[in-house]
């Protein structure tokens, strides 16, 4: 496919550069044609040479960003720089007239494989094994997946009213034409958190928000599929899309997103009789998990204690980030993370120029939502600078040293090497004061020892999102299911230096992007999990954390099936058996035991743990209240 549209954007919209040669002729032409002839081989050359380097530039450029993504494989963001006599406002003159086409050429040859892989199948076998459709099911997306669309219409906003800036076509063009524009829009108030004067951006909904990302990149549809074979439809179904930039006080403040959800979810019991599925994928664990605070609390929806009980069956938790990531500290520190350290040098140029690591760190701190998914638990869950839970016997660095430095010659760096705990204090000390008061009103990353301070916290918002420092519901009937990928290497600590000119940025460090050695590659080094969220995260409270009377004092049933990463080789999005952060929602088996806990058969699913997360969870230094820690 590269190489036809290599051919078709060099030459297939244009005339050949060698004519075919004219019928013998007993005249010799002019030197007047022959001039015509020579200028026109001359124009059609630098024609095709400047259709192919604008093509691969802008191809670059595109993969480029959808490689140094957030939490995925499609989500960095462009601009593009003066390079001689192309500029911003003469790229899209220079463009060749086939480019566009080419573009849906290839993603609809993208969708049209995911369409055509195993499309229905796991629900239609599901049917013939005798399951329906049973339980009413509500999704819940992870960050950046849903689509945000424009409803202002301020002057600055007309030209993209109730178009999507995240998450389509129409994204990469306000990047390209007008990037100031873009990111008006799509950065929040920096002292309220909430929409900035004469901007107003919301959540697509419907199954639309989440099923694909941009046109031909699925998320959610093979989900949706293989429901809609066991008999669900919109009135059974439901997403609950919500804006991921927003800190999840203000979702309920800015939208009265839990209040439409607690809606949603009680006329689903009332039309079917039934209690309600819920299921969540990545950050989407972690505003469910809120969800089931603020929904019992006075403070929040006000239902008691008793309204999970009463209209919920069970919580599949896909890829739930349920302690944070680390890779999301060093987006918001630096604007970076392992896709952007390791891309070559053409692929960093462009980036940079189009949206360098000031403005994307700038772009990160400004939507909240963003920073829940930091490390939580510190360094007990993480480790200390020679320790952590997840070191592997003969490692030569502890994982727990997150923020690494090499001394050099007149840089100004951290004393010392820093862990989870050091490093958000240094992010702390570093970053404006209006982030610094966002983050300590929204959240909290300790860990609660005793069933009294568990307790206390449940009329705390800020805990809501913490599983160390809340319980589960009371909900004895609940059941929770977590289901994740492992065995995908997945970042977990770093080598920082300061930038190479600091007077022209306004960060303090960056990734030493030059160190290669040992387990270092460019600056990263990779430990255990999905490719985005690290094992402990994913796995600790699932294995462990729920298992512990605080955290879990109506002893509701847990059950942990992890998912190997074995992909296809040749599959762009791994194939049936995918553990990434994201494939997995189309993975065969992901599906099959999806639809088997919507169908009410989830009592049949045992558990399947294939890592070391069961020894690592036992060193993590959280115990139970009253228990004798075992010190390293």
């Amino acid at each position: 496919m590269a190489s036809e549209l290599r051919r078709r954007a060099v030459g297939a919209d244009a005339p050949s550069e060698t004519p075919s040669p004219a019928p013998s002729r007993d005249v010799s032409p002019s030197k007047s044609e022959q001039k015509a002839k020579v200028s026109r081989q001359v124009t059609l050359k630098e024609k095709t040479r400047k259709r192919r380097t604008t093509f691969i530039f802008l191809m670059g450029s595109l993969f480029g960003l959808i490689a140094a993504g957030f939490l995925a494989k499609s989500n960095d963001l462009i601009d593009f720089p003066e390079i001689g006599e192309l500029s911003v406002d003469s790229f899209m003159d220079v463009l060749p007239a086939g480019l566009v086409k080419d573009m849906r050429d290839l993603v609809k040859g993208e969708r049209d494989f995911a369409d055509s892989y195993d499309a229905f199948s796991v629900g239609i076998k599901a049917r013939s094994e005798g399951l329906t459709a049973h339980h009413p099911i509500i999704m819940i997306p992870g960050t950046i997946s849903t689509g945000l669309e424009s409803w202002g219409t301020a002057n600055i906003s007309r030209p993209y009213f109730r178009k999507r800036l995240w998450g389509s076509w129409t994204m990469m063009k306000a990047l390209v034409m007008d990037k100031e524009g873009w990111k008006k829009h799509i950065m929040l108030d920096k002292r309220t958190g909430l929409d900035p004067p004469g901007v107003k951006l919301r959540a697509a909904q419907g199954f639309d928000a989440a099923d694909f990302f941009i046109t031909g990149y699925w998320i959610w549809n093979k989900i949706f599929e293989n429901l809609a074979s066991l008999g669900y439809d919109p009135t059974n179904s439901f997403t609950a899309a919500y804006d991921w930039r927003l800190s999840y006080q203000n979702l309920e403040t800015r939208d009265q997103y839990f209040t439409r959800l607690k809606t949603h979810i009680e006329m689903a019991h009332q039309f079917s009789g039934k209690k309600v599925v819920l299921a969540s994928h990545s950050m989407g664990g972690q505003v469910l998990f809120y969800f089931l605070h603020w929904v019992a609390s006075p403070r929040g929806g006000g239902g008691g204690d008793n309204w999970v009980e009463t209209y919920v069956e069970a919580w599949i938790n896909i890829s739930g980030c349920m302690l944070g990531a680390v890779k999301d500290l060093t987006a918001i520190l630096s604007g970076e993370m392992r896709d952007t350290a390791q891309m070559n040098a053409f692929a960093v140029y462009g980036l940079d120029q189009f949206l360098n690591k000031d403005e994307r760190a700038e772009i990160f701190r400004a939507m909240p939502g963003i920073s829940s998914m930091m490390p939580l638990g510190g360094d007990r869950v993480w480790g200390n600078l020679t320790w952590a839970p997840d070191d592997l016997p003969g490692q030569k660095h502890s994982f727990g040293s997150l923020l690494n430095f090499r001394a050099g010659g007149n840089w100004s760096i951290p004393e010392r090497n820093l862990t989870v705990e050091g490093s958000m204090e240094y992010l702390m000390n570093t970053t404006e004061d209006w982030y610094q008061d966002m983050i300590k009103s929204s959240y909290s990353h300790g860990v609660a020892d005793t069933a009294a301070e568990v307790n206390a916290n449940e009329d705390d918002p800020r805990k809501w999102i913490n599983p160390l420092e809340t319980r589960l519901p009371l909900a004895p009937s609940l059941k929770v299911f977590c289901f994740y990928g492992v065995g995908k290497p997945t970042e977990r600590a770093y080598y920082y230096r300061p930038p190479d000119v600091p007077p022209l940025t306004n960060l303090n460090i960056t990734i030493d992007t030059g160190l290669i050695v040992d387990d270092i590659d460019h600056g990263v080094i990779m430990g255990e999990g999905d490719g985005t969220v690290n094992l402990l995260s994913t796995g600790y409270m699932c294995s462990k954390g729920w298992h512990l009377k605080r955290y879990n004092p109506a002893g509701v049933k847990v059950t942990v099936y992890e998912m190997p990463h074995e992909p296809e080789r040749f599959n762009p999005r791994g194939g049936p058996n995918t553990a990434d952060h994201v494939d997995i929602l189309g993975r065969q088996n992901l599906n099959e035991l999806l639809l088997r806990v919507a169908a009410g058969k989830g009592d049949t699913i045992q558990p399947n743990i294939v890592s070391n997360i069961l020894q690592y969870a036992e060193k993590v230094k959280v115990y139970e209240e009253g228990e004798e820690p075992n010190e390293e």
